[in-house]
């Protein structure tokens, strides 16, 4: 009786232990996604059947919670360090940087439970690390309306995080607790290949995942070679065999596809873009918003895994291409600041359609765009995938930062990039930009009204640095992180984040009537600048109309004039 009683229970708990590792979409047939309770809870469960899991916490979140890191190591092994050593590949999976994209969190959940129970094999080369939900605020904030345009789950979470911040425009500003946290994980892992779900919003068609990949000419080196000629069509044609048509991100909402389009720029304030300054693979799945929720989880879930089988063959391939980049940084000299796409080159894709007309509108009486279901198609279109780099700049022997600005010395430390300090109040020669021009969104961005068409002059001064002040030598594999965020004039750098705003301002000032009388001794001493003015004054009528105009003019070639205004705070040693 005794031994019938053990046996039940036995089977018994093995039942419960299987119901536990149903996830919320599979036990709702595909109509719901997970809480955020729900997915922690799912992968402690998970963890706690196998030894080859290992759930670890980083930093925190605007909404108040840390963020969690499951990771798979088959020979069970948990040190970074060591798989390095071990050339190891490592995959990093972030899900629910929009929360009411949720496709990435339900189908990262039965991967992982697969791979656990062996139905999918990764061994011991190539480690699986996931964050289950990285916006935790968005995901708490559940509703059912603000994905208008898609097509399930009942329920999710919102796009702005604890903040109402977009994290995907946050990785290299970090105005986030969210992203102080993945800037930890991704140093500590380090990973070859990342992947960040998302589901579209954009034009009707008939696939039903969409790849946004890492552009590979900006990506650059070896490693961008290697992933446009070999990594990405061999993706492709997995995700063909497994009768999931796969397109590249179709970068437009309205339109006519079959014309062809041009790639989407991940700038670095992009998940991807981000990881490409470390050499690192990104791919951005987009599942199309108009499938049903039920199809785009099991899009998402081949996709990873065809992601996955192709990582485990090409590994060393892949671990040796991103090497030699990487090195290939430490000795680069010439940085692009920004790139556009080459209009004269292009890929020719195959492309799923459906075509699109005009019909009239129940709202507006007007026409309206709509696309024909009845009438699809397969065409070859043109992709134009290529982007050459601009505005070029040569990186110094080392920038010199004062320790006042402390915000972005602790930004860089935090992307591991090497720093030190001066050991003693000294005078420097450097390179010294001046901020001549720029312009400023009139609209708020993202917690930001940014900076761009930035113009600068460059001169050689001498500038007395104190004890303390952060100098930061090139030579490092993160030259291209500091490089894109240093400089002032690139697309995503510091100053155009707001950062140095405070240089914009001028704190001292004069008042007129006191500033005629030293003025005129000034120009008295100075006969040069007398010329000067009066050449400008035949030159500018407004300016010899305007007597506020000159007294600054003066005051401005006066050495009462702060040195600091409009002077980037950001130096370049070049000898």
């Amino acid at each position: 009786m005794r031994l019938k009683f053990t046996v039940l229970t036995f089977f018994v708990t093995l039942i419960a232990s299987a119901q536990e590792l149903t996830t919320t979409f599979e036990k709702s047939a595909g109509l719901e996604t997970a809480t955020y309770a729900d997915c922690i809870a799912f992968y402690k469960k998970l963890a706690a059947t196998s030894n080859n899991i290992q759930v670890k916490t980083f930093g925190n979140t605007d909404a108040g919670y840390p963020l969690h890191l499951v990771i798979f190591s088959n020979d069970k092994s948990f040190s970074p360090i060591s798989w390095q050593q071990q050339n190891k590949l490592v995959v990093l999976v972030n899900n629910g940087i929009h929360p009411g994209e949720p496709d990435g969190i339900d189908a990262s959940m039965m991967l992982l439970r697969d791979i656990v129970k062996g139905k999918i094999v990764v061994p011991s080369n190539v480690i699986l690390a996931i964050i289950p939900i990285y916006n935790i605020g968005g995901s708490l904030n559940r509703g059912s309306f603000s994905r208008v345009n898609q097509d399930g789950p009942l329920t999710y979470g919102f796009r702005g995080n604890a903040q109402n911040l977009d994290l995907n425009r946050d990785f290299t500003k970090s105005d986030s607790r969210n992203a102080k946290a993945f800037a930890q994980i991704f140093h500590y892992l380090n990973p070859d290949i990342f992947i960040d779900n998302h589901v579209s919003d954009g034009a009707d068609y008939q696939h039903t995942m969409t790849l946004l990949t890492t552009q590979h000419s900006k990506l650059g080196g070896s490693i961008g070679n290697y992933l446009h000629a070999t990594f990405e069509p061999s993706i492709f044609k997995s995700m063909a065999s497994k009768n999931w048509p796969l397109t590249p991100y179709v970068n437009f909402e309205e339109g006519s596809p079959e014309k062809g389009w041009q790639a989407f720029y991940d700038a670095p304030r992009y998940s991807t873009g981000y990881a490409a300054l470390f050499g690192t693979i990104g791919f951005m799945p987009e599942t199309h918003m108009l499938k049903p929720f039920a199809q785009r989880v099991k899009s998402d879930y081949a996709l990873m895994e065809s992601i996955l089988q192709q990582a485990i063959l090409q590994a060393n391939a892949i671990k040796q291409s991103r090497k030699e980049s990487l090195e290939s940084i430490k000795h680069q000299q010439s940085f692009a600041l920004n790139f556009v796409v080459d209009s004269t080159r292009k890929d020719t894709i195959t492309f799923l359609g459906y075509t699109a007309e005009q019909k009239k509108s129940d709202v507006t009486g007007m026409n309206r765009l709509f696309y024909n279901h009845e009438q699809p198609f397969s065409k070859q279109v043109g992709l134009y995938n290529y982007f050459v780099g601009q505005n070029m700049v040569q990186k110094p022997k080392a920038y010199i930062i004062p320790q006042g600005w402390h915000d972005v010395i602790d930004l860089l430390k935090l992307n591991h990039v090497a720093t030190a300090t001066l050991a003693k109040d000294t005078q420097i020669l450097v390179d010294a930009y001046r901020i001549e021009d720029f312009k400023t969104s009139p609209h708020a961005y993202e917690k930001h009204y940014r900076h761009s068409n930035t113009k600068v002059s460059i001169t050689q001064q001498k500038i007395q640095f104190l004890k303390g002040d952060c100098i930061i030598y090139t030579g490092q594999i993160y030259d291209r992180f500091l490089v894109e965020m240093l400089e002032p004039t690139g697309d995503d750098s510091y100053f155009a984040w707001n950062f140095f705003d405070a240089i914009l301002q001028q704190k001292e000032g004069y008042s007129d009537y006191r500033w005629e009388d030293i003025a005129a001794k000034y120009l008295q001493l100075h006969p040069e600048l007398q010329e000067e003015m009066a050449a400008k004054r035949q030159a500018d009528p407004k300016f010899a109309a305007s007597a506020s105009q000159q007294l600054d003019f003066v005051y401005k070639h006066s050495p009462y004039y702060e040195p600091a205004h409009l002077r980037y705070p950001i130096y370049r040693l070049v000898q």
